[in-house]
């Protein structure tokens, strides 16, 4: 009936094992995280060295993992100390007080279970802990990409303005030389007006998205962010029953569901240990008065008086079965709750990496759309607007309607490029392992 000191050993194995010190023992993101830029990989061992929400649920794993002394632990003994207001008369002398001293110990296998029951539920938070990590570290990557396609958008931009710097003097010297109108000046000038907002609306938005970075890792919203560029994607091959392997066996989520599940099974038991009383042993003596002080000894004297001393056991008696069979059935319910909970949340996790296994697949092709195709068509019919305008076939119209297309054209091709990568990092968390992996890549 003492502690168990199984659920102890188990503790402190679940606490060194998750023990992390000041929260930087964490693996290495190259090799837990997809990383194919090294600038990528500071910022994600920045955050998950310094990330409030990280350092919160790591707290709270640790704060779970207090639970198992308590629960392991005896009742505290109880002292009682009783005076007579009116005394016995004995032989010897009054009866003056009592005191008792007693423990409670519960039934056996109820501090065991209660152990159990607390490691599982730490393990769970250690399991949260551990998904909160890529909830971050997934995070980063994405704030990255976003900042990585707004430094490229904003380098195609001022390209283009140059560009049409470069129109406006071409315009200037026809309507100089007589050979253009002053309304294609114009054209061109209100062209450069729209890509100098277009400038500034990016510019704030890169702003925004290096604030994001910023606060994942627990810095100043403020802090510069150096100019980023996309790493250059590489296509992956999809293959879903794997994909649906590596998340069943990786995803934390559903492993600290399944350490619900399993806290809760051992709740059911020890609902079940409610129907057994616990014992109560107790060991007191009785102050007679009047004696003295060697009479507190065993007496010399045959039949002599001295103190009383006793020895007692006593059991609570479970009468309220009903409330017991409440507790089972309670416990019973919770169960079935987890291992729907388990099922959802597998059915969730399956269609996630179904969705994003289309959408990396997409814009794999769309990517390469516009890459092969798109492109070069546009680029190919600026350089004939530009030659057209050059020899006075073609007008200002069409040539910004050319120059327009190609810009819309690389600044899309940069977004697929993000979005592309992006959906990298959303499956990566998707499994819950680094993806792609070793090998995954062509």
């Amino acid at each position: 009936m003492r502690p168990c000191l199984t659920a102890v050993l188990l503790g402190v194995g679940l606490l060194l094992a998750g023990n992390r010190g000041a929260i930087g023992a964490q693996p290495d993101p190259a090799q837990a995280y997809h990383i194919p830029d090294p600038l990528l990989g500071e910022y994600v061992r920045t955050a998950l060295d310094s990330n409030p929400s990280i350092q919160t649920a790591y707290a709270h794993y640790r704060a779970a993992l207090q639970r198992v002394p308590q629960q392991t632990a005896l009742p505290d003994p109880a002292l009682t100390f009783g005076r007579f207001l009116r005394s016995v008369e004995t032989r010897e002398g009054p009866q003056l007080s009592t005191l008792t001293l007693s423990q409670r110990f519960p039934w056996f296998g109820k501090l065991d279970l209660k152990g159990k029951i607390a490691i599982k539920r730490a393990a769970a938070r250690f399991r949260l802990f551990r998904a909160r990590e890529r909830e971050v570290a997934g995070g980063v990557k994405r704030a990255f990409y976003d900042v990585a396609y707004l430094d490229r958008a904003l380098e195609i931009v001022r390209e283009e303005q140059s560009l049409l710097d470069h129109y406006e003097d071409l315009a200037q010297a026809r309507y100089a030389s007589g050979k253009g109108l002053q309304q294609e000046v114009i054209r061109i000038q209100a062209e450069i007006s729209r890509t100098m907002s277009r400038l500034e609306l990016l510019r704030q938005q890169r702003q925004s998205a290096a604030a994001r970075l910023n606060s994942l890792s627990d810095q100043p919203p403020e802090k510069s962010v150096p100019r980023l560029r996309l790493p250059a994607p590489a296509k992956v091959e999809i293959h879903l029953e794997e994909l649906y392997e590596l998340g069943a066996r990786h995803r934390q989520e559903l492993k600290g569901a399944m350490a619900r599940i399993e806290a809760t099974e051992q709740g059911v038991e020890l609902a079940k240990k409610s129907f057994w009383p616990d014992v109560t042993l107790s060991a007191g003596t009785v102050n007679v008065g009047g004696l003295p002080p060697q009479d507190l000894l065993p007496s010399p004297r045959p039949g002599g008086g001295k103190n009383a001393y006793n020895l007692s056991v006593s059991i609570n008696i479970p009468l309220r079965r009903h409330k017991y069979r409440a507790e089972v059935m309670e416990a019973a319910e919770n169960l079935i709750a987890e291992r729907s909970t388990y099922r959802d949340l597998r059915n969730r996790i399956q269609l996630s990496i179904r969705d994003l296994a289309v959408r990396i697949q997409t814009l794999w092709r769309q990517k390469g759309l516009f890459e092969r195709v798109l492109i070069p068509q546009t680029r190919e019919a600026l350089r004939s607007a530009e030659s057209g305008y050059r020899n006075g076939q073609l007008g200002a119209l069409e040539l910004l309607d050319s120059e327009r297309s190609l810009l819309e054209a690389q600044v899309l091709q940069a977004r697929y490029e993000a979005d592309y990568m992006q959906a990298l990092a959303e499956m990566e968390q998707a499994i819950g392992t680094r993806y792609p992996g070793p090998g995954e890549e062509r």
